[in-house]
């Protein structure tokens, strides 16, 4: 029988992805990177940052999707969905205080131990440790909430649903502004009060007010080779990109530093760099859709080169925001990097939010391939007034470019994926791209950072306008992709 949801029903169900979004508009953009440089030599934040961050990702990209086929199959009292919220919330409370917790070990007489044996500092090992339970309960929790919607809310409403769902993703964005200077003054332990808070208030709001249907009986489906493939897949892109980045390393120590000019190589290392970030990107989607829909991979090539364009601009636009506040302290030396870095987010964020608005409407009019194309060609322009910014309303001005690109993106790639994978195995297929978004933030920043802090040493702030020349270069490559995806739906 149709029935219809008030409004309230609507946003109280995805109310905890309110503090999902908080805490990632927060932890990695802001908090973890200035934590990094209170606990590892400032020549060296990049690259520690980029490792602590990738680790955690390789951990969301194997934890969600098995969360996810657990919670399919859960037969506990409450429902399938909210004893994930619930239980992942409580524990994302508990992990906040490891990483405060880091902020303890700066004089701890184990930094002589972890120095000596692995080079990096007690506080950092524990702020790593941290991060990975974190993004352990965090996925437990986003599992669970994924799967709220095509549970609870029947077909008709489901836009509308989704639609508040996304209103919330993107709302922290602003809420950021409040909590920046708190960052910029080193008032950490009141940070992750503040996301303490929102996890706990948008998790009981959520599971209080949403009324799910408990399963009778558990499905009888296996989940052993599924959870095989995830953890394969991790492994892949994990291992593909650590090679990636061993070689970006060779390119850099085959070039001898006294007859080598900057020019050259900026160049060289930094061309093998793009490489190593594309063939990532190529290797790990190949790999991950023999993985993921074995033998049929051979017959859906658009869906492929879809995930390959989409993994392209996304490890380019997170990757970007990853080492902005960096950028702004080390090039506009500005006393309140935190705070800035906000801004240029929050001016993404506007521009974003029009026009993934606009986007979905306009990509059924115009066409996925050519809204695609300028979503990729405008964040190209963001990428390059970045590069070239010397004041912070040039970083703004790269926010607008941004935002506008990753909007136009959001909204009509989707559609396309939508469109090329097979009705019947659609979220099968989609549910490979979702993976491998996670895979899209390992290999930007884990060949990024070290990157950032090779050509830092040479030259003080080279190493940004570098690597988000390469990120403008990923931009363009899904541009230039787009032509081998053929489109039989729209176009």
């Amino acid at each position: 029988m149709k029935t219809n949801k008030r409004w309230y029903d609507l946003l109280t169900l995805s109310g905890y992805q309110l503090g999902l979004s908080m805490a990632s508009n927060v932890i990695s953009p802001l908090l973890l990177p200035a934590l990094v440089l209170l606990y590892m030599p400032p020549e060296k934040k990049n690259t520690y940052t980029a490792l602590v961050y990738v680790a955690g990702l390789a951990v969301a990209m194997f934890i969600q999707p098995v969360m996810g086929m657990l919670s399919d199959r859960s037969t506990a009292k409450l429902g399938r969905r909210r004893p994930f919220i619930l239980w992942g919330a409580l524990l994302n409370i508990l992990f906040l205080f490891v990483i405060g917790a880091s902020l303890l070990f700066q004089d701890s007489p184990l930094n002589s131990f972890f120095k000596s044996s692995f080079g990096v500092t007690a506080s950092l090992v524990v702020l790593l440790l941290g991060i990975i339970l974190l993004q352990v309960s965090s996925n437990v929790s986003q599992a669970g909430q994924q799967g709220l919607i095509p549970d609870v809310i029947q077909e008709h409403q489901r836009g509308r649903a989704s639609g508040i769902k996304s209103v919330l993703e993107m709302f922290p964005a602003a809420l950021v502004l409040l909590i920046s200077p708190l960052l910029d003054k080193k008032q950490f332990w009141v940070v992750i009060g503040v996301l303490m808070v929102f996890y706990l208030v948008t998790m009981l709001v959520t599971v209080v007010f949403t009324k799910e249907t408990p399963l009778a009986e558990k499905p009888p489906r296996p989940t052993g080779r599924p959870v095989l493939r995830m953890l394969l897949l991790t492994i892949i892109f994990v291992g593909v990109t650590q090679l990636a980045l061993w070689m970006v390393k060779s390119s850099a120590n085959w070039l001898p530093m006294e007859t080598t000019s900057l020019a050259l190589r900026v160049a060289v290392v930094g061309l093998v760099g793009l490489i190593g970030m594309a063939g990532s990107i190529f290797i790990g989607v190949y790999f991950g859709a023999q993985v993921g829909i074995g033998k049929e991979a051979k017959h859906q090539k658009s869906f492929i080169w879809w995930v390959v364009t989409r993994l392209l601009f996304l490890a380019a636009i997170g990757s970007t925001r990853n080492f902005a506040m960096f950028f702004v302290k080390d090039v506009l030396k500005v006393p309140n990097p935190a705070t800035v870095t906000t801004y240029l987010t929050a001016v993404i964020f506007i521009f974003l939010l029009i026009t993934s608005l606009l986007g979905g409407y306009l990509s059924d009019k115009m066409g996925r391939k050519k809204l695609l194309t300028a979503a990729g060609l405008l964040a190209f322009v963001g990428t390059a007034v970045l590069t070239f910014s010397t004041t912070i309303p040039m970083v703004l001005l790269s926010g607008v470019f941004l935002g506008l690109g990753t909007g136009t993106f959001m909204s009509a790639n989707w559609a396309l994926g939508t469109d090329l994978a097979p009705s019947k195995d659609a979220g099968r297929y989609l549910g490979i791209s979702n993976l491998a978004g996670a895979g899209a933030g390992i290999v930007g920043s884990s060949i990024g950072g070290p990157l950032a802090d090779y050509f830092n040493a040479i030259q003080p702030g080279l190493g940004y306008p570098v690597i988000f020349a390469l990120y403008g270069g990923l931009f363009l490559l899904s541009v230039l992709l787009l032509p081998k995806i053929v489109i039989l739906k729209h176009e």
